[in-house]
């Protein structure tokens, strides 16, 4: 069987992939807080028919192999954390991080996290997310609470008419080594992993930390743009490598024909 039938599989698997990552990043283009992919890929083994510095038969050295590919695969698909765009919301609950960081959120016990700062009340006025998921550390805004101020420092107060503080807190955001180790678990949350690394407390604001800003959501990173043009890319592509296998075909059905 002819090797180019197999390789071109492979290349059309690994832009199925390419599509598949990209018509999740479109998908999410108005997801707040979403962080874009990229599908990447690596050459699979080498058939070597000759080897680069054979000696030959009148005693040179033979300048390059022969070496025949034997197809792509994907290896990974790399999320990307640089910032999105910034939407005043005039919601005082809303919160983007400029900068590196991520929330902590406790998820059933778990700790999550997310960039995702769309946060509401809840029956007893914990600010949760929009499943119900409560921001950590905890902060609940009393009844009596006329109105929330945020800092961009992470400091929290809940005030009354007066302008006293009924509730404060300060909230830390969370940063790791490599957050595309993250472990996307949907519903805008990501799980630490061995990859990741630990996660590491900080003030906002402070070192390497973002600050926060208040009733400001970040958008997707998404960019329509890039990512049609790489539609068209992965299309031709997959269109090339069936191509290739319709080629390898019609080559096989000469030589079956050749006998008759």
């Amino acid at each position: 069987m002819m090797r180019s039938l197999w390789t071109a599989a492979t290349g059309m698997v690994a832009m199925q992939t390419h599509i598949d990552t990209l018509s999740n990043n479109l998908a999410n283009v108005n997801t707040t807080g979403f962080k874009k992919s990229r599908a990447e890929f690596e050459d699979l083994m080498y058939q070597t028919l000759q080897i680069a510095g054979t000696e030959t038969q009148n005693g040179g050295r033979l300048p390059v192999g022969m070496q025949i590919g034997m197809g792509v695969r994907p290896v990974t698909v790399h999320k990307f954390f640089t910032q999105g765009d910034f939407k005043n919301t005039g919601n005082p609950l809303d919160i983007a991080i400029e900068g590196e960081g991520f929330f902590l959120v406790d998820m059933n016990g778990e700790d999550v996290y997310t960039r995702d700062g769309s946060f509401k009340l809840d029956n007893e006025g914990r600010m949760v997310t929009a499943g119900g998921h409560a921001l950590q550390p905890e902060f609940t805004v009393p009844p009596e609470t006329v109105s929330v101020v945020i800092t961009e420092t992470g400091h929290i107060a809940a005030l009354d008419r007066e302008g006293a503080a009924l509730a404060e807190a300060d909230l830390d955001i969370y940063r790791f080594q490599n957050p595309a180790g993250l472990t996307a678990i949907g519903r805008n949350f990501y799980r630490e992993s061995e990859a990741s690394g630990a996660a590491v407390a900080g003030t906002p604001g402070d070192d390497n930390f973002g600050t926060l800003a208040q009733a400001f959501l970040e958008g997707s990173n998404v960019e329509m743009v890039d990512e049609m043009v790489g539609l068209i890319v992965g299309q031709r592509a997959y269109e090339i490598n069936s191509k290739a296998i319709t080629t390898s075909d019609g080559m096989l059905q000469t030589a079956i024909n050749i006998k008759r």
